[in-house]
């Protein structure tokens, strides 16, 4: 199975000038964890999650109102390419300790998100080892 048979290809976004507030506001809108950031161009510059904003923004000090994206960010975000097996992914999902993958397409555009959940769909046991990687041992 190929990812884009996976994958959510509604893909919301947003600018690394936009305020914290903005992105957690577009995050509860819209019922998701995270927000690509992408460039006027198209370029993805670096990933926003909830646990971005509520762990280490709010933790370390830096007002919501004013403070922008791309102070926060994740800078090194980890793709995969739409037409890759999906085990491909799982594995770099696994490898990485991660629960997402931007999915790209040849052009380098972002088309798609594959989350955890997405694979659950296709193998709880490929689900299963992502999730056991990616959750943090306290």
């Amino acid at each position: 199975m190929k990812i884009h048979d996976l994958m959510s290809t509604q893909v919301e976004s947003i600018l690394p000038t936009a305020t914290l507030r903005r992105a957690a506001q577009k995050m509860t809108q819209l019922n998701i964890g995270s927000l690509p950031i992408i460039s006027d161009e198209g370029t993805l510059l670096g990933i926003i999650t909830d646990r971005d904003i509520s762990c280490f923004a709010v933790a370390m000090g830096h007002e919501p109102n004013s403070t922008e994206v791309q102070k926060v960010m994740t800078k090194e975000v980890f793709t995969c390419f739409e037409d890759q097996d999906i085990s491909n992914a799982a594995n770099l999902m696994e490898d990485k300790h991660i629960r997402r993958l931007a999915v790209l397409n040849h052009d380098n555009n972002v088309v798609g998100f594959l989350s955890v959940d997405d694979l659950a769909h296709c193998s709880h046991e490929l689900a299963g080892a992502v999730l056991e990687a990616a959750t943090p041992v306290h």
